[in-house]
């Protein structure tokens, strides 16, 4: 059939699409070391390239793929995680999903192709055995912890010390021995239960979380003499730490984002605004000066 060159244009565009993906998928399943998700991605990627020649049949052109897109996903994967990279480009072409259902299906076979990306979907939350979403539970325990506790204390001291270095010094030895507690109670916590989680790596995960977050929180006030600046800075840390992992989260676990992100800020901003008022109580009452 006839098509106008405007329509052969939005094709050659799901056709760049399907090509894109196809190298993406291809070139991730060539450094997957797990067979069976080395397998699954190359019949991902087989499908793509199927979907690729269907468009290739209407438009009669080759397209190349982007290669910038590639590249983007592909180190995605590597340095956040597979799932949380394919998940990521999927809710692209769950997008792509709605524009297809707009073609006329004489140009191809659309309902076969939305229903091989819906298989796509489901296959990449059944596929991949990821460590680092199977201990994400202990990475929570640790980012959360560190955030109510360290982000308290630190508002606390702020009012009751009055000295960036004092307050960096005090905050990191709170945070240092927090963290060790926080790692030994994982540790422990995970060895008497019944998650087959191995209890070291749980135990390194949170510990790690929490060193992190106070290495992140910390920093504001090494850099900055003011106090009060530095508490703004610490403030505005979190609030970007709590939106970036909970968007992670909500990527690769298939989680709302806006209510986790509302529930864990809520939760830190408000522990520090109580004890920015308890460090402000003392310090009149005890009427220290530093």
């Amino acid at each position: 059939m006839e098509i106008s060159e405007e329509t052969k244009k939005q094709l050659l565009g799901y056709q760049e699409n399907e090509i894109t993906e196809y190298h993406i998928y291809r070139k991730l399943a060539a450094v997957q070391k797990n067979p069976g998700n080395r397998r699954i991605l190359e019949e991902i990627a087989d499908d793509e390239k199927k979907h690729y020649e269907q468009w290739k049949a209407v438009t009669g052109r080759e397209v190349a793929p982007r290669k910038l897109s590639v590249l983007k996903f592909y180190w995605i994967c590597r340095i956040l995680g597979i799932t949380f990279g394919l998940k990521l480009m999927e809710r692209g072409e769950a997008d792509a999903q709605e524009i297809y259902r707009e073609v006329p299906e004489g140009l191809a076979d659309v309902k076969s192709i939305i229903e091989d990306e819906n298989d796509h979907e489901n296959l990449l939350v059944n596929m991949l055995d990821e460590e680092r979403l199977r201990y994400v539970g202990s990475v929570v325990l640790g980012l959360n912890d560190a955030l109510v506790e360290l982000t308290g204390a630190l508002a606390g001291l702020t009012l009751a010390l009055q000295n960036t270095r004092l307050i960096a010094l005090t905050g990191s030895i709170t945070g240092i021995a927090a963290a060790l507690s926080m790692a030994a109670s994982e540790y422990l916590s995970t060895r008497t239960g019944e998650s087959g989680e191995n209890p070291v790596k749980a135990a390194i995960y949170t510990g790690i979380a929490y060193i992190f977050t106070v290495v992140f929180l910390i920093l504001p006030y090494l850099l900055f003499e003011g106090y009060y600046i530095a508490l703004c800075c610490t403030m505005v840390v979190v609030v970007l730490i709590i939106a970036c992992f909970n968007y992670y989260v909500s990527v690769a676990k298939d989680l709302p984002f806006k209510r986790r992100f509302a529930e864990m800020a809520a939760l830190s901003l408000g522990v520090a605004g109580l004890s920015f008022l308890v460090g402000f109580a003392l310090r009149k009452c005890w009427e220290i000066e530093v």
